[in-house]
């Protein structure tokens, strides 16, 4: 069976992460994705110290079942072989600044001389216009700016950036998302997507207790939720618990499992408001009771029951566990010859598997692309 976006042909003018990750997200879902790279090539085919074969282990990772087209888009002469491609193509996905954006002749404005339906997206750090546009922005720049650094981390610790690059990441997210959108209403046009609005939208109702009361979010310690008790991280006997109680039914049950029926009629504890308005004190309870055996023996005792609570593992321990191996998702890239592996897509369809081929080497699909726009 053919992916939902067979038949789709997406021009990416993408570097590093946050315009690829755009890219691979369309096509592991069935679209062509031609990367247009310069003659020295995209810098994440060297920006980890891992290769495998001739593949960069960050570059494989985002940039897998592409085409890679080198084109100078300085010159005349590659603008307008870039211009041929855009003729056949739904789509262009850029992450420059928004100068190079309009020097390099990206903007719908100057595209759809080429094809008026064609669908642009601009992904920058603060927006195409405005007064901080070409101010330089990556993932850790935002994360600072948005507050995200000034939530994340111990109370008495510095700022601290998120394990993973959360900014880039989310701005190709919702960078999909605007591309296709355009593509469903069938007209050609701007789709201008910040870094900088991303990560506000995602601080959604942290956002909206300081827009809408006042409030100033501060950082929790022992990663806790601000308004949900208990629902943080504990230690164990030998390791991290994340425990996560949301309804009162819930808490009452784990009382009851735990052997502690008094804190269900205890005002202090047995209402979520109770809970919250005496958070030290449950949690110093809890913390306590906690120690008091392993992290999988909590887990083994409280996830039948519906409680929600999980072991705090490592990433290696994600990769080779038993939900990673039942969802199928770490995959093998190309035919299975070189031990070049990836997370497979998030994004399930029935009666259709994504091919996962092997990231383009720079400037190898040259001849069939440019060969088929010039025919």
């Amino acid at each position: 069976m053919n992916g939902p976006l067979d038949g789709i042909r997406i021009i990416e003018v993408g570097h590093m992460l946050a315009g690829p990750y755009c890219g691979l997200m369309l096509a592991d879902m069935g679209a062509e994705v031609i990367k247009i790279e310069t003659p020295e090539g995209d810098i994440g085919r060297t920006v980890s110290p891992h290769f495998i074969g001739p593949h960069n282990a960050y570059f494989a990772s985002l940039n897998r079942s592409k085409k890679s087209v080198v084109l100078d888009l300085a010159s005349a002469e590659g603008r307008e072989a870039l211009g041929r491609i855009a003729e056949t193509s739904h789509a262009v996905i850029t992450n420059l600044r928004p100068s190079a954006i309009r020097k390099l002749g990206l903007t719908y404005d100057t595209m759809r001389h080429w094809n008026e339906r064609l669908v642009c997206v601009a992904l920058t750090g603060y927006g195409l216009d405005g007064p901080h546009a070409d101010s330089p922005a990556y993932d850790y720049v935002i994360q600072a700016l948005t507050g995200v650094m000034a939530l994340t981390g111990e109370p008495d610790a510095p700022p601290t950036k998120a394990g993973y690059s959360a900014v880039d990441n989310s701005a190709g997210l919702v960078a999909a998302v605007g591309l296709l959108a355009k593509i469903v209403q069938g007209k050609g046009g701007q789709v201008d997507v910040a870094m900088y609005d991303v990560m506000l939208s995602q601080l959604n109702y942290l956002a909206g207790a300081a827009l809408n009361a006042g409030e100033t979010v501060a950082r929790q310690a022992d990663s806790s939720h601000p308004y949900v008790v208990p629902a943080q991280i504990f230690q164990t006997a030998d390791g991290w618990l994340t425990l996560f109680i949301t309804h009162d039914k819930f808490w009452k049950i784990f009382c009851d499992e735990v052997d502690h029926p008094e804190w269900t009629t205890d005002a202090r504890f047995c209402t979520m408001a109770g809970r919250r308005a005496h958070r030290a004190e449950v949690i110093a309870a809890i913390a306590r009771l906690l120690r008091g055996a392993p992290a999988a023996e909590w887990v083994r005792r409280l996830v039948p029951l519906g409680v929600v609570a999980a072991e705090v593992g490592t990433l290696n321990d994600a990769l080779c566990g038993d939900i990673a191996t039942a969802r199928r998702l770490v995959v093998s890239l190309g035919d299975g010859s070189l031990p070049l592996r990836a997370v497979a897509s998030p994004i399930r369809f029935d009666g259709f598997t994504p091919r996962y081929g092997l990231p383009p080497l720079l400037n190898e699909h040259a001849d069939e692309v440019l060969g088929r726009v010039v025919a």
